[in-house]
């Protein structure tokens, strides 16, 4: 799934990326309030963890004004403040758990977990048309023929199948699969989808990965297109 972390202490953020990614979620990191609050408006994040004491905006007025504006993300907040007061605000501001530093990784992995299945999120397979994509084995199925894919690969696929016939603009998979900090262009993305495509000829897949002039990519079933 698609997890926003915000949190202001550097390396804290990439330990966290890193541990979700090893669980094969995509992890994208906000380091101040503002630009957290920003983030988690898009509609593209499964999950937000959030700390509290972060510069510009703290995650309290981060998780009201994402609860004023009907936004219902599943908000984890991890944070050092462990009073029962700072618990209660958490929770009253529209968090859906609050867990406290130190952690330990079991802990927070089986809080995502628990939030993701909540919101019915936590699935091991995506499909579209005669086609899945397994979570577990990264590997790209339709009907009795699979075929492994490579992590920038499976990153495409699975944002794809999850939009369906929604277009994604190259931008958006640069900021997402590449990240924003990241040299890659636009031909990055146009060769990982001529891999895709290829892919998907050969498993004899029924879907096609179409270009829209100036929109970006969806997926179309073929014989409805």
């Amino acid at each position: 799934m698609n997890i926003l972390v915000v949190e202001d202490e550097v390396l804290l953020a990439s330990s966290l990326k890193e541990i979700l990614e090893e669980c094969g979620h995509t992890v994208e990191c906000a380091y101040d309030g503002m630009e957290g609050l920003e983030f988690a408006r898009s509609s593209h994040f499964d999950l937000l963890v959030l700390d509290l004491m972060l510069p510009k905006l703290n995650g309290f007025e981060v998780a009201r004004t994402l609860r004023k504006e009907k936004n219902g993300l599943p908000i984890l907040i991890l944070t050092a403040k462990s009073d029962i007061l700072d618990r209660v605000e958490g929770l009253d501001s529209g968090a859906d758990y609050y867990l406290t530093k130190p952690f330990d990784r079991r802990e927070l992995l089986a809080c995502v977990n628990a939030l993701l299945r909540r919101q019915g999120k936590e699935v091991n397979q995506i499909s579209f048309g005669n086609t899945s994509l397994d979570i577990d084995s990264s590997e790209l199925i339709s009907g009795d023929n699979s075929i492994r894919l490579s992590s920038k690969e499976f990153q495409m696929m699975r944002l794809l199948l999850k939009e369906g016939k929604n277009n994604i603009s190259k931008n958006l998979f640069l900021e997402k699969i590449w990240g924003y900090d990241s040299d890659a262009t636009e031909n990055n993305v146009e060769v990982y989808i001529g891999f895709l495509r290829k892919k998907l000829k050969t498993l004899s897949s029924n879907i096609s990965i179409v270009a829209s002039r100036g929109l970006g990519y969806h997926l179309e079933i073929r014989g409805d297109e």
